[in-house]
């Protein structure tokens, strides 16, 4: 049986890195929401909008992996409370902080998945653009219209992607160091 002061540490550690977690993807969400809102106002003005629909199926996977960011910092926060709950007299059992953890692995997982297949689709749709594209003529003079050039708009989209799948590589390790200090025997 832990010791009163085991209760303490694992309380302590757990609230401390679950904050971290929430933090960092609270940040990166905020990121993400940024990024894709300024995608979507910035294409639909800009000139050559109806090129940019390759890059649909992308963010809207992207969007998707963001929506289980949401739950997963949701999770996250279960996981502040779990270790406030530690610390006090009521003790949730070990059984249930794991199923707790494991929930926010199995949506940091979802997340993951999600976010590399729109990252694919990303990455695909904008190299069979730049393989479109004549070469020689970046700078002006005749056919710059054709040349479907990358513009900054589709990289943010690109970044976007990256911000979310980081966001849910961060939870999936954190929520996999909580577990295993849950089960650590002494």
């Amino acid at each position: 049986m832990a010791d009163r002061l085991d209760f303490q540490l694992l309380a302590l550690g757990l609230k401390r890195t679950a904050w971290i977690r929430f933090w960092i993807q609270t940040a990166l969400g905020v990121v993400v929401v940024g990024v894709l809102l300024f995608n979507n106002i910035g294409g639909s003005l800009s000139r050559n909008a109806d090129r940019a629909v390759g890059l649909s199926p992308g963010l809207s996977l992207t969007t998707l992996s963001f929506f289980v960011l949401l739950f997963s910092l949701w999770q996250g926060w279960l996981i502040v409370r779990l270790g406030r709950a530690l610390a006090s007299g009521v003790r949730p059992s070990r059984a249930e902080a794991s199923r707790l953890i494991k929930r926010g692995i199995l949506a940091d997982l979802l997340g993951l998945v999600l976010a590399a297949l729109g990252y694919q689709s990303l990455a695909g749709a904008l190299f069979v653009q730049a393989s479109q594209q004549t070469p020689g003529i970046a700078i002006g003079g005749q056919g710059v219209a054709e040349n479907l050039a990358i513009t900054s708009l589709e990289m943010l989209s690109v970044l976007s992607n990256t911000q979310v799948l980081f966001a849910h590589l961060i939870g999936l390790l954190f929520s996999l160091w909580l577990l295993q200090r849950i089960y650590r025997t002494r």
